[in-house]
C-alpha cells in the first residue's frame, strides 16, 4: 500500500494541536500514513503534548527546532524527512480540514498532475479579513503575471505534491517566503498545478492568528527574487 507523508509545522498550538492530530488520522484514505510534525520552538506546552502524541501514535514523528526558525524553516525540516510516495502539508490550527485529503489526492491518483494546490476561494468559506483577502489576491495575480498560470490561491496551505517534486526543490526560505517559494520552483520547472476547492475556517486574531500585512512585503519579494534571480 503507498504511504501519504503529512508534515504539519507547528508552533504555539497547544489549543488545537491534538484535535488536527485526531484529524488527520480519522480520514479514511486508500494509503498509510506517516505524520511528521516539526515544533518551530513552542513555549506554551505544545512541546509536551506532541510527546505524549509520539507514545500513544506509532504513525507519529515528532522533530524539534531547538529554536524558532518559522514556518517554512519547519516545513524543510519535516520535507527531509518524509518516505511516503505523495506529500502534503497541514497547518497545525484548525483552519483547514483533513476531510479535503480525498479531494487533493485524487488528481495525482488519476495521473492528472503531480502537483495539487487547495483554493479556499473556490470552496465555501467563513467570510475573511478583507485586508487579508486583498493581499492574497494581489500576492496571487503577482505570481499569474510572473509566471503565466492562473491560481487562485498560492498562499493556501494545502499544498500536495509527490515525493520525486519533494525531493527535486531545494527550498531556503525560512518564514513565510515558504509559499511562494515553492511556488515558483515548481513552476519554473514546468509542472502546471491543479486547484481544487477546500473548506476554510479562518481564524481570527484573539485565536491566535499570526499572518500580518508585513509578510506580505517577504512574499512579493521572494516571488520576485525566484522569478527573475534564482
Amino acid at each position: 500500500m503507498r504511504t501519504i507523508s503529512v508534515v504539519i509545522p507547528v508552533y504555539n498550538e497547544v489549543q488545537t494541536i491534538s484535535e488536527i492530530l485526531r484529524q488527520v488520522r480519522a480520514v479514511e484514505l486508500p494509503y498509510e500514513r506517516e505524520l511528521i510534525v516539526v515544533d518551530d520552538y513552542s513555549t506554551d506546552g505544545t512541546r509536551e503534548v506532541l510527546e505524549r502524541e509520539a507514545k500513544d501514535h506509532d504513525d507519529t514523528h515528532i522533530l524539534l527546532h531547538a529554536q524558532n526558525l518559522g514556518k517554512g524553516a519547519a516545513v524543510r525540516t519535516g520535507l527531509k524527512q518524509v518516505s511516503g510516495d505523495v506529500v502534503l502539508i497541514q497547518d497545525a490550527d484548525l483552519e483547514y480540514d483533513p476531510r479535503d485529503y480525498v479531494k487533493l489526492l485524487r488528481p495525482i491518483e488519476e495521473g492528472r498532475t503531480k502537483v495539487v494546490y487547495g483554493s479556499r476561494f473556490l470552496g465555501e468559506h467563513k467570510a475573511m479579513y478583507f485586508w487579508h483577502t486583498l493581499g492574497n489576491k494581489l500576492l496571487t495575480l503577482a505570481t499569474n503575471v510572473m509566471f503565466d498560470t492562473t491560481l487562485t490561491d498560492m498562499e493556501t496551505c494545502y499544498k500536495v505534491f509527490t515525493i520525486d517534486i519533494a525531493r527535486a526543490l531545494k527550498l531556503k526560505s525560512n518564514r513565510w517566503g515558504f509559499d511562494p517559494e515553492i511556488t515558483a520552483k515548481i513552476l519554473k520547472r514546468g509542472h502546471r498545478i491543479y486547484e481544487v476547492p477546500i473548506a476554510y475556517n479562518g481564524r481570527e486574531f484573539w485565536e491566535g492568528k499570526k499572518i500580518s500585512w508585513k509578510d506580505g512585503i517577504t512574499v512579493m519579494g521572494t516571488l520576485i527574487r525566484y522569478r527573475f534571480l534564482n
